[in-house]
């Protein structure tokens, strides 16, 4: 299978264009419109990925406070179910 299946495939006479500079050059606008579409979702993704990642900080934070401070009550058993909820993260 080829990296680039749809430039190997595309001919420029099947869209019954005359010049093939010119269904090329809007084959080529085309993969470039897709291209700078799939950055933009990637562009947005990433920035949802940091964001995520930075609440999953600020949660693992205030959570370690909490079970400084449940230690001196005893809760030992939520202690360590909090311990085991930290490991299993990816």
């Amino acid at each position: 299978m080829s990296d680039t299946p749809r430039t190997e495939s595309f001919n420029c006479y099947d869209n019954g264009c005359d010049n093939p500079l010119h269904a090329w050059g809007a084959f080529s606008a085309e993969l470039e419109l897709e291209l700078n579409t799939a950055n933009e979702m990637f562009r947005k993704l990433n920035i949802h990925t940091l964001n995520l990642t930075d609440r999953i900080n600020r949660l693992e934070e205030a959570g370690d406070v909490l079970c400084a401070a449940a230690a001196f009550m005893g809760w030992h058993m939520e202690i360590e179910k909090w311990n085991k909820a930290k490991e299993a993260k990816l």
